[in-house]
């Protein structure tokens, strides 16, 4: 069958079976149930139909006893109003969303509280290291700002030249050799491979 209309029966199954439940159901062991969902196979063969009930654990078991004994009569009135051939069997089922919604606000609220535990922490708090590590522009290589390198260091331009090596020779080097510069004797190089 199509998704569709599955989808649109299982909207109509859970209105059948909540005005069951508020209206015609008169079992003493249901407690307060409201139905959240309902979902029906393709075929048309089965729903199953999600609650949740307000109260503690025993009242819950109480409503699922008293949702298994009132089964057929939904099952019999859900066939009538909808008008199907076949009734779908109906399940049903405690739906456990609420508790993990409440579980999730909790975890929020935890990890709400660590959050404000660490600002107050930070408070008054004094970095470690340096308090500005970047480098100001126009300051020297070294980064104390007088603008003079220390020993033994090189200005970021310096020694980065193509070809240069052993103390920045430029006829050292493999590429200017024989007078031709780097790029045309990589040239002629890729020429002789071929």
């Amino acid at each position: 069958m199509d998704a569709a209309r599955a989808y649109k029966l299982a909207d109509r199954i859970a209105q059948i079976v909540a005005e069951m439940l508020e209206r015609r159901v008169k079992d003493p062991r249901l407690g307060f149930v409201t139905v959240t969902d309902a979902r029906l196979t393709n075929d048309l063969r089965e729903a199953t139909v999600f609650y949740t009930v307000y109260g503690s654990p025993d009242e819950q078991a109480r409503t699922a006893a008293a949702l298994k004994s009132a089964t057929g009569l939904i099952r019999s009135e859900v066939g009538h109003q909808t008008g199907l051939r076949h009734t779908p069997s109906l399940s049903f089922v405690r739906d456990t969303l609420p508790e993990g919604a409440r579980h999730m606000e909790e975890l929020v609220a935890q990890t709400r509280a660590a959050d404000e535990a660490l600002a107050a922490a930070r408070e008054g708090a004094e970095p470690a290291g340096d308090p500005d590590p970047y480098r100001v522009p126009g300051a020297g290589a070294d980064g104390n700002g007088d603008g003079q390198d220390e020993p033994g260091e090189r200005a970021a331009g310096e020694g980065s030249g193509w070809g240069e090596r052993d103390g920045g020779d430029p006829g050292s080097s493999r590429g200017q050799q024989d007078g031709k510069t780097g790029a045309s004797a990589r040239g002629e190089a890729g020429e002789q491979a071929r």
